[in-house]
């Protein structure tokens, strides 16, 4: 596991230090699992440039860390990026001059990334609007929060930097009602519970997430039970917090993982396309006219379908 402390500058400065978990790994390899959308080539490209340093001193992308090792990267500003967009069909709950809330389909990606700037939600939204929030940056005008490409359901995003900075502060004031229809393997026992457990890297894989005291967020998920259906339970899931992949590194920690997660769940029983998780309900004050709002989408086909047949045996 890392300690690792950020700081936003004129330039974007991401630190790390090497703990004993890492030794004799390549530095590329550990630079580029510890940063969300960064490509190890791209790491790889930078350490040439002279934008990593380890202890002060500049290092080949071969380098092997020791435990102790302060790493430094020295972020260059991105160059410019034509974000295209693209008549990706959309369905559209709501939408005003400020706000647009969406009901997004399971598959698709919500922002770009560097490398991979088309076939996203922004790419559609773009389209559509015209007009986004320019808050986020040029890879993610318009989106205040976010939900994994295999989950689907609702999502806001904001048109000006007034309604995104509204937004934006709700969120971080849990005053945003969220909550998630999930299917879940095993039978849960109890019909209402929290799970208020700290998440954070995993230290095998930093690509995923996990319960952990070390260098990780508070996050807290109400769960209900709706429904149990033999080796399976559907679940109304309120968040308290918004951690990446929250539910489903709960519903994991709890012994109950999401059916059909490829990541934290169980390659056994129901096969689907992505997680059986849905986030039906969105509740904001709007940030104009001051209104509660709230939204629901209906759960998608393929969990209908799935429901059915647990529910005919």
């Amino acid at each position: 596991m890392t300690d690792r402390s950020e700081q936003e500058s004129a330039q974007d400065i991401q630190e790390w230090t090497v703990t004993a978990d890492y030794a004799k790994e390549r530095i590329d390899k550990y630079i580029a699992e510890s940063m969300d959308g960064v490509s190890r080539s791209q790491v790889q490209l930078w350490i040439a440039d002279g934008h990593v340093t380890v202890n002060g001193a500049k290092v080949k992308s071969n380098y092997k860390l020791s435990e102790g090792d302060n790493i430094t990267v020295i972020v260059p500003e991105p160059a410019a990026v034509e974000i295209v967009p693209e008549n990706i069909p959309l369905q559209v709950v709501y939408e005003d001059a400020s706000v647009i809330v969406v009901n997004k389909q399971r598959g698709l990606v919500v922002h770009p990334a560097p490398g991979h700037t088309s076939g996203t939600l922004v790419n559609a939204l773009m389209y559509h609007c015209k007009d986004l929030s320019g808050i986020n940056g040029e890879l993610r005008p318009g989106i205040v929060h976010r939900i994994d490409k295999d989950t689907s359901g609702l999502l806001m995003a904001a048109k000006n930097d007034k309604a995104h900075a509204s937004l934006a502060a709700q969120l971080k004031e849990h005053s945003v009602n969220r909550r998630y229809i999930a299917l879940v393997h095993g039978h849960v026992q109890h019909d209402q519970g929290t799970v208020d457990a700290p998440i954070g890297r995993d230290t095998n894989d930093r690509k995923m997430f996990t319960v952990t005291d070390r260098n990780s967020k508070e996050a807290v998920t109400h769960f209900t039970v709706l429904e149990r259906l033999g080796d399976y339970t559907l679940l109304e899931l309120k968040l308290e917090t918004g951690r990446t992949h929250q539910i489903r590194v709960h519903m994991k920690f709890i012994g109950h993982p999401l059916v059909g997660d490829p990541m934290y769940g169980r390659n056994k029983g129901i096969k689907m396309n992505g997680q059986a998780l849905h986030a039906q309900t969105l509740g904001f004050v709007h940030p104009d006219t001051g209104e509660q709002m709230e939204f629901t989408a209906p759960l998608p086909q393929d969990m209908e379908d799935v429901l059915a047949s647990l529910r005919s045996r």
